[in-house]
């Protein structure tokens, strides 16, 4: 049975998980399958329901092991998965969706997105995503790693005010997308997709976050998610291998920063004050 969890609002309406989970580098080490199947599992039954991956994960290891996470579930599940920029031309499109779902095990994606900008034109792309969307083979798409520039090129598209998400590198040590892109995204009722929000567990060695985590008896990870999950409009897809670290995840969602934390926190994690190119991992 899940759980109650808060959401954020797609620009249609449709409202979806704030916290969700990733998969970037599970189904690649088989020692780890069967943790990696039952913390996918775990997250489900939280709450945690909306679950990212790409085509370009493990070359296509990890969807296949979600497929299998997913036996029984799928319906529970908003699905996202992302297609490569090399394959992003109007067969191309076609193709590596058709590849994902047999992999996934399902007849459409909940939400496919461009992984990064290629040389493909964007019309192109958003022309194959609609096509995908009147064929019932996915719900909505959306890009990642755009930064606002590439936006509002977006909107000049034909069609390209379908977008319904941007997945963007954010958290705390990595504010960038504040300065410009987030109000951008905010301004137009679509929500950014948080991903490596406690920075792929390269956080400063000791840093403010230690102290709050100190005090509060949590981990420094839970305080770093904690913080963009408070976030106006941002869900977060945080990776976990195994059962308990999903749990530690999930507790993160009952964690309330105080505004002299918050304040703490922003003396050292500074906001941007000028433009900043949108990081990548």
């Amino acid at each position: 049975m899940t759980t109650d969890i808060a959401t954020v609002s797609l620009p249609d309406g449709e409202r979806i998980p704030k916290l969700g989970q990733g998969t970037w580098e599970m189904g690649e080490q088989p020692a780890r399958r069967a943790a990696e199947i039952a913390a996918l599992r775990a997250g489900v039954e939280l709450g945690m329901t909306l679950i990212d991956t790409a085509e370009m994960y493990g070359d296509g290891a990890t969807e296949s092991l979600l497929g299998e996470a997913l036996a029984g579930l799928r319906e529970q599940v908003f699905l996202v998965s992302k297609v490569y920029p090399h394959n992003a031309d109007r067969r191309g499109v076609q193709a590596a969706c058709e590849r994902s779902l047999r992999r996934l095990k399902t007849d459409r994606l909940d939400l496919y997105l461009l992984h990064w900008r290629g040389s493909v034109p964007l019309r192109e792309t958003v022309e194959a995503f609609e096509t995908l969307r009147r064929a019932g083979k996915i719900r909505h798409w959306g890009v990642s790693n755009f930064d606002a520039a590439d936006m509002e090129e977006l909107m000049s598209v034909p069609g390209g005010d379908a977008c319904a998400t941007n997945q963007i590198l954010y958290n705390v040590a990595r504010r960038g997308p504040e300065f410009d892109l987030l109000p951008w995204l905010r301004a137009r009722d679509m929500p950014a997709m948080a991903y490596s929000p406690v920075d792929h567990a390269r956080l400063p060695k000791r840093s403010p976050l230690d102290d709050i985590a100190d005090a509060r008896g949590v981990s420094v990870f839970q305080i770093a998610l904690a913080w963009v999950l408070r976030q106006p409009e941002v869900f977060a897809i945080p990776k976990a291998g195994s059962v308990e670290h999903v749990r530690d995840n999930h507790r993160a969602m009952e964690l309330k920063l105080s505004a002299e934390e918050c304040a703490a926190i922003d003396a050292y994690f500074k906001a941007p004050r000028s433009k900043r190119p949108l990081e990548m991992l």
